[in-house]
C-alpha cells in the first residue's frame, strides 16, 4: 500500500500503535511496516520531482530499529547504499534520504541528534564508496571510526537490494579478523553506566524529570547488546537483533541470556514510561513489586556478567 502523504501514515501509526503495546515483536513489525510506507511515499514524491531512482539501492535501518528492539517511540537511524557511483546518483539519493527523513519525522520518529540518517553524505553512499569508507574506518581504528563501524554493523535492509549490506558486512568480518580489530571494537563499548550499587540497590536517577527512575537503555540494554554484537562480529553473523544473535552464537548459557533479555524487553514495554522518545528509556520502579524489582536487578546483574565474560574472552585473544 502507498499513502499519498506522510500525515496519513502518522494517522495509521496513531491508530495502530496501542494494539501492539504489550507485544514486543508485533510492535517492531509495525515499526517496520510504517517505515516501509514512508519509504514508498518518499520514492513517489521524489519520482514526481526528479524521476525514478537512477540505480538499484538499499535503504537500511540501524540502532534499535536495526536490532529490531524499538520501543513505542523511536528516533531515526538509517542509511542508503546505491549501486551507481555517479554525482547525479549521489544528488538523487541524498534528496531521497532527506525526503524519507522528513517523512519519518512527520510519521512520529524524531530526527537522530547525531545525524545518523540517509540525508547525510556519511550515511548515503554508492556501494564502492561504502566499501572505501568501511575500510577507512577500520584502518583508522579510532574511537569515533569504530563507533561508526558498530552503528553500521547493526544495519538491516528494509527496502531494495538486501545483498548490498550483507556483502559489505562480510568484507568487514574478514578485515576485522585479518587485522585483529576485535579488541579495538570491544574498547569502544566498555563505558556502561552502573545499574546496581555496592549494597545491591538499583541506582535510579537522583534529579531531573526522571528522578526515581531507572535508565534502562544505559544500565540494562547496552551491556547485553554491546557484548552480543562483539561476539556476533567475531563469529561473522549477519543477524542484527540481540536475540537472533544469541540464538546463533556458540556460547555457554545463551538460552539463559536470551530469557533475561526477553524479560528486559517485556519490562520496558509493560512498565516503561511511553509518553515520548526520551521517557521511553526509563523505568519508574515505584510501580514495581518487590519481586519485580528483584527480577530487574537480576537482569541487570546478569547482563554485566555476560559483558564481563566477553571482556575476558577478547582479552585472551588480544
Amino acid at each position: 500500500m502507498i499513502y499519498e502523504s506522510f500525515q496519513e501514515i502518522r494517522n495509521f501509526r496513531d491508530s495502530h500503535i496501542n494494539n501492539t503495546d504489550h507485544n514486543h515483536f508485533q510492535l517492531n513489525h509495525l515499526h517496520d511496516e510504517i517505515i516501509q510506507y514512508v519509504i514508498n511515499t518518499a520514492i513517489l514524491h521524489i519520482t514526481n520531482c526528479l524521476g525514478p531512482p537512477p540505480s538499484p539501492f538499499s535503504f537500511f535501518v540501524m540502532g534499535s530499529a536495526g536490532r529490531f528492539e524499538q520501543s513505542t517511540w523511536s528516533d531515526q537511524d538509517h542509511g542508503i547504499i546505491y549501486q551507481n557511483p555517479s554525482d547525479a546518483a549521489k544528488d538523487y539519493f541524498l534528496a531521497l534520504g532527506k525526503e524519507i527523513s522528513h517523512g519519518l519525522y512527520t510519521a512520529g520518529y524524531p530526527y537522530c541528534e547525531g545525524g545518523v540518517m540517509a540525508d547525510h553524505p556519511l550515511w548515503c553512499k554508492s556501494y564502492p564508496d561504502w566499501q572505501r569508507q568501511l575500510l577507512d574506518w577500520m584502518t583508522e581504528a579510532s574511537w569515533e571510526s569504530i563507533r561508526h563501524l558498530l552503528i553500521f554493523m547493526d544495519g538491516r535492509s528494509l527496502y531494495g537490494e538486501t545483498a548490498y549490506i550483507q556483502e559489505l558486512k562480510t568484507m568487514v568480518f574478514q578485515k576485522v579478523e585479518e587485522d585483529h580489530l576485535l579488541p579495538a571494537i570491544l574498547k569502544n563499548t566498555l563505558h556502561v553506566k552502573k545499574g546496581i550499587g555496592i549494597l545491591g540497590q538499583l541506582l535510579v536517577e537522583t534529579h531531573g524529570k526522571h528522578a526515581g527512575q531507572l535508565n534502562l537503555k544505559e544500565m540494562a540494554f547496552l551491556p547485553y547488546a554491546n557484548a552480543v554484537r562483539v561476539l556476533a562480529i567475531q563469529d561473522h553473523l549477519q543477524e542484527t537483533s540481540t536475540l537472533s544473535r544469541l540464538s546463533q552464537l556458540k556460547i555457554k548459557g545463551k538460552e539463559f541470556y536470551k530469557n533475561q533479555f526477553s524479560k528486559l524487553l517485556e519490562y520496558r514495554l509493560l512498565f516503561g514510561n511511553h509518553s515520548d522518545y526520551e521517557a521511553g528509556h526509563y523505568l519508574p520502579i515505584a510501580y514495581l513489586t518487590k519481586v519485580q524489582r528483584n527480577e530487574v536487578r537480576n537482569i541487570i546483574k546478569n547482563g554485566m556478567t555476560l559483558f564481563q565474560s566477553v571482556i575476558k574472552l577478547v582479552g585472551k585473544e588480544d
